[in-house]
């Protein structure tokens, strides 16, 4: 049995076999199974990245896959921690073909407080000016000794500007509407107690027969009978959950595309030039996606639907497909939403298909609608979005937040 260490910003390679702490914890993980440990981009051993720069969502996704494909590992359990757990639970969702299991402890879907702007900000500036001095050691320390080594985990792990940009993107991103996608076997641990990871709980209430355990344990400097606790439980569960997954329904995201005022544009240039003109912005479309990992699902007369495993590819070939078509003359509309899909052969059914196609049918010419759900998967990619409001999605309950994507 694989695992995959996806952690949060303290854990690297460097401290997870220089400190005795971590040490412990990975010696002894590894009595389960194969332990697989990658540092994200821009931290511990991985290449730095530009100042302010942050790895997305969709790229520490990617890059699980691609530590997973050297290693020589074609399914893994999942293990996130911290903000390491938003990224395990969309691969979860989105590779459950490569997820043995699912396994969270102390880690949330949307970081407690970020919807506060004053306590962000004063975050924010705390970590700018204090990180590297132990500054995790005011929730997880519990001595001047744990300071002092939480202080030097933090300078292995990132500098206090790539820190405080992670941060951020921390505050940014929201996966709750990603849980009810999940597929495959999951365990929830939680540290009783813990003044800043409160999330758990409600993380197993989202998913489908998951389970849910409190543990009385510290988050960081755990004992040893803390630590065997830990493992018994995830042995336990592990061992006990070798079904398949249901791979029937995956985390997919979906474009629709659109020519605006096709019938209108025929009629003007004639049947012959207007065929040309479709092969011409079809060739594009297929080249696009081809560019950025989508599947063509079917055409749709003058539009296309595609699937992506990644929100912010969806957006950039949706940006692209536009400009494309204004060389051409021809102004296309697009929608993109994630959520979960039930696959039935080729094609694509599900509820988010349908609200796909919906916030299309609501974008102007050449604009591109998300949904609030891709806004917050993508959060650090650099893309940006323009409110649009709330809107009723016919067929689809409830209102939806809608966002045009800025040029």
């Amino acid at each position: 049995m694989d695992l995959v260490f996806v952690s949060g910003i303290l854990l690297n390679l460097e401290s997870a076999w220089s400190e005795p702490f971590w040490r412990r914890v990975m010696e002894s993980t590894a009595r389960l199974g194969r332990v697989i440990l990658l540092d994200r981009r821009g931290s511990g051993l991985s290449d730095r990245l530009p100042p302010g720069s942050v790895p997305s969502l969709e790229e520490r996704i990617d890059d699980i896959a691609v530590v997973m494909d050297a290693a020589g590992s074609e399914r893994a359990v999942i293990y996130g921690s911290i903000e390491g757990g938003q990224v395990a639970i969309v691969f979860a969702a989105t590779y459950p073909e490569r997820t043995d299991a699912l396994v969270l402890f102390n880690t949330y879907a949307h970081l407690p407080g970020a919807d506060d702007p004053d306590l962000k900000a004063r975050i924010m500036r705390t970590i700018e000016r204090e990180w590297g001095s132990g500054l995790y050691a005011r929730w997880w320390g519990r001595s001047e000794e744990h300071r002092k080594v939480i202080g030097r985990w933090e300078r292995l792990a990132a500098t206090p500007s790539a820190a405080a940009a992670l941060v951020r993107t921390n505050f940014e991103t929201d996966v709750r509407d990603v849980l009810g996608s999940i597929r495959v076997p999951t365990l929830v641990m939680q540290s009783r107690g813990d003044p800043l990871l409160i999330g758990g709980r409600e993380i197993a209430e989202q998913i489908r027969g998951s389970r849910y355990v409190e543990l009385e344990m510290p988050t960081l400097f755990f004992e040893k009978h803390h630590l065997d606790e830990l493992l018994g439980v995830m042995q336990e569960f592990l061992t006990g959950h070798r079904a398949e997954p249901d791979v029937d329904r995956v985390l997919k995201t979906v474009l629709f595309t659109d020519i605006v005022g096709s019938t209108e544009r025929a009629a003007e240039v004639g049947d012959r030039k207007w065929k040309e003109l479709l092969d011409q912005h079809d060739a594009a479309m297929r080249e696009e996606l081809e560019r950025f990992r989508g599947d063509e699902i079917k055409t749709t007369g003058d539009g296309f639907l595609a699937a992506f495993d990644g929100p912010a590819r969806a957006v950039r070939c949706a940006q692209a497909v536009g400009e494309e078509a204004r060389r051409l003359g021809l102004a296309v509309r697009a929608g993109v939403h994630t959520g979960e899909c039930e696959l039935r052969g080729d094609d694509l059914a599900g509820i988010a298909v349908h609200i796909g196609a919906r916030v299309a049918s609501l974008a102007g010419p050449g604009e591109v609608f998300v949904t609030s759900t891709v806004r917050d998967l993508v959060a650090g990619s650099g893309i940006e979005f323009a409110d649009r409001g709330r809107h009723e999605l016919k067929g689809v309950p409830g209102e939806w937040q809608l966002l045009a994507v800025c040029s």
